[in-house]
């Protein structure tokens, strides 16, 4: 109980958290699924929209926002299983 007090004293104070807490509850879970599902589902349409367009700039423009949101995407997977991105790099 002390721990938690003296986290959320912690928060407070400075207005971010220092540590990313232990454990992850089910709201911050489903909303890390959701941002998952919006990135996704923007770098598909992203993609499916610039093999429609005949416009070279507009299709640049689609193309880089894909990137974007496959950057965010591959980010939030990095923060989700950091461990994973170390035993990654060790092979190459």
């Amino acid at each position: 109980m002390e721990q938690q007090n003296s986290f959320n004293s912690q928060q407070q104070s400075t207005g971010f958290m220092k540590q990313p807490p232990e454990m992850v509850s089910v709201k911050d879970s489903l909303y890390l699924t959701d941002m998952l599902a919006w990135n996704l589902n923007a770098v598909k349409k992203a993609h499916f929209f610039a093999t429609q367009c005949k416009d070279p700039q507009i299709i640049d423009a689609l193309n880089r926002c894909g990137l974007m949101h496959q950057r965010h995407y591959d980010t939030i997977l990095k923060h989700l299983n950091p461990d994973q991105d170390q035993s990654q790099q060790q092979y190459q």
